[in-house]
């Protein structure tokens, strides 16, 4: 997988990142890490591990995923979390897809058949399946988890969308565009694993709010 650049976004991680990225260790690809340059612990808690450091231009989750993807020189992209609940062994799988089928985005789904979710709490269980539904419905977007941020697509046409949303409003922002740029998206089943810090950074109100804003926004437009 040498043509693929992970983009780890890494805010507050010097608990996970480390065992994250001691994982990833056997795979043949870049890793990108994005974070505030004022995150020094999260900073040196990575000085020995092989991967780039990048510093936001500005602040939030979105933000650190647009910078990351700016930066990204091989062919495809994925959003890899640094909190331990993505399973790198999906990669190869989803690479794949994207590189043997032609799929220019591969979502991954924690709602199809052999997956599942060991993070998922009811509250972001029915939001998620009500922005999925949203989703689907007025983008005719067709895949199953518009949440989950566990997307591997290719770099050139992700930077062709004009992402522009800092904050969690960027996770439906990338399907939205790409979907509506007729790039193909597929899901893929994805095994969430619980997050080694415990703790979410995303609010389910506030931040749901912010998202769905912005498909308002996006459908408006």
């Amino acid at each position: 997988m040498e043509n693929l650049t992970l983009i780890i976004p890494a805010k507050l991680e010097k608990e996970s990142l480390p065992t994250v990225l001691e994982e990833l260790k056997i795979y043949n690809l870049r890793t990108y890490i994005i974070l505030e340059k004022k995150d020094t612990e999260t900073i040196n808690s990575i000085q020995n591990f092989k991967c780039k450091i990048f510093f936001q231009d500005n602040i939030g989750y979105g933000d650190a995923l647009i910078k990351g993807i700016s930066e990204v020189s091989t062919k495809y992209f994925c959003i890899f979390n640094a909190d331990g609940s993505f399973d790198p062994s999906e990669l190869k799988q989803m690479y794949n897809l994207a590189n043997n089928d032609n799929v220019d985005f591969v979502f991954g789904s924690r709602y199809m058949k052999s997956s599942g979710s060991e993070d998922d709490t009811l509250i972001t269980f029915i939001g998620n399946k009500i922005f999925t539904f949203l989703g689907n419905i007025f983008f005719s977007l067709n895949i199953s988890d518009i949440l989950y941020t566990y997307v591997l697509g290719n770099a050139k046409k992700a930077k062709s969308l004009n992402l522009t949303q800092k904050d969690f409003g960027f996770c439906v922002e990338l399907p939205i565009k790409a979907k509506r740029k007729k790039f193909l998206l597929k899901s893929f089943p994805s095994y969430e694993r619980p997050r080694i810090g415990g703790k979410k950074k995303v609010n389910a109100f506030k931040d749901g709010l912010k998202i769905l804003f912005k498909m308002i926004k996006l459908f408006v437009n």
